[in-house]
């Protein structure tokens, strides 16, 4: 698709050896359509490989995106240089009186903070709350997901015995949902949190709607107001050595960590990893732009409430 980036953002580059297509907002410029306008919320501490996981995703339909990143005024990030923030991304003040087709929120490092300890959680909840009147469909992801749940729906997660770690199946509860059109029954996906929600929980409010889990990674995919937010708990915008990356990083910090299950063949860490989730990932977010945000949005941005 014609992904209409900042000019030099690094992810340009990477993509392009991936021979994703990705154009310069200078090229996007000539084009007489309306671009979808996609804020990423990026609260990831490795920016520059999130936004590449991402943009690699959103590349993967007809649609021209602009995308805006966000950053957030009470956290500085220590693993990216200031220069790239910089560059290419906007604080809330700067866009907080414009209205987007779509937002993602990722996941953070966090999730063994209560909520109410992470030192930005007044400012995101901000962005919550500011996103059910400017945005058309919000994307949450893992620790945002459950972030949004407690702050929307005052949901607690729980903390896992163990670490879940590794790539597991899933199954589709409502084939008819478009978010799964072209979607097998059963589809992989990637998990690394130390902490879940209980569908029990989720279960007590009738304006959730779970249409998918997993019998060992346990809720995954949670849809509200028709569409308008989906809660995600997992991360199918993993890059195949991402869960690799992971597991070797936090040996190295002598922390005792379960191997990441159904991943290496065999199970033979020194084997390059089973690749079996991308397609079902790009399905995921192509439909959301298509049927969720491109489909419900109106042509005036300003008619967005």
């Amino acid at each position: 698709m014609p992904l209409n980036l900042p000019n030099q953002i690094p992810a340009i580059d990477l993509l392009k050896e991936e021979n994703i297509f990705v154009m310069s907002s200078q090229r996007a410029q000539s084009q007489d359509i309306r671009p979808l306008k996609v804020l990423i919320l990026n609260l990831m501490p490795l920016k520059i490989t999130t936004e590449t996981d991402l943009i690699r995703l959103l590349s993967n339909t007809p649609l021209q995106i602009e995308i805006d990143f966000l950053k957030l005024k009470s956290h500085t990030s220590k693993n990216t240089p200031i220069e790239h923030l910089m560059a290419f991304y906007r604080s809330f003040d700067e866009i907080s009186m414009q209205t987007y087709d779509g937002l993602i929120v990722t996941g953070a490092p966090v999730e063994q903070k209560a909520f109410e300890e992470v030192t930005y959680w007044s400012e995101i909840t901000g962005i919550f709350d500011w996103a059910r009147t400017h945005v058309t469909s919000t994307f949450f992801i893992c620790w945002a997901a459950q972030a949004a749940l407690y702050h929307y729906y005052n949901i607690q997660k729980q903390t896992l015995p163990e670490k879940l770690f590794g790539v597991f199946s899933h199954r589709v509860l409502d084939p008819k949902n478009p978010i799964f059109r072209g979607f097998d029954d059963e589809f992989q996906v990637p998990h690394s949190r130390h902490t879940t929600v209980s569908r029990t929980d989720v279960e007590q409010h009738p304006e959730l709607t779970i249409l998918s889990d997993s019998q060992e990674a346990g809720l995954y995919l949670m849809m509200a107001r028709g569409g308008r937010e989906f809660f995600v708990t997992g991360h199918s915008e993993y890059a195949p050595n991402t869960l690799h990356i992971e597991y070797f990083r936090d040996l190295d910090k002598g922390l005792s960590v379960p191997k990441p299950q159904n991943y290496y063949p065999n199970d033979d860490v020194t084997k390059p990893p089973l690749v079996k989730w991308p397609g079902h990932a790009n399905l995921l977010f192509s439909n959301w732009l298509n049927y969720f945000v491109y489909q419900q949005t109106p042509y005036k941005l300003s008619d967005i409430h």
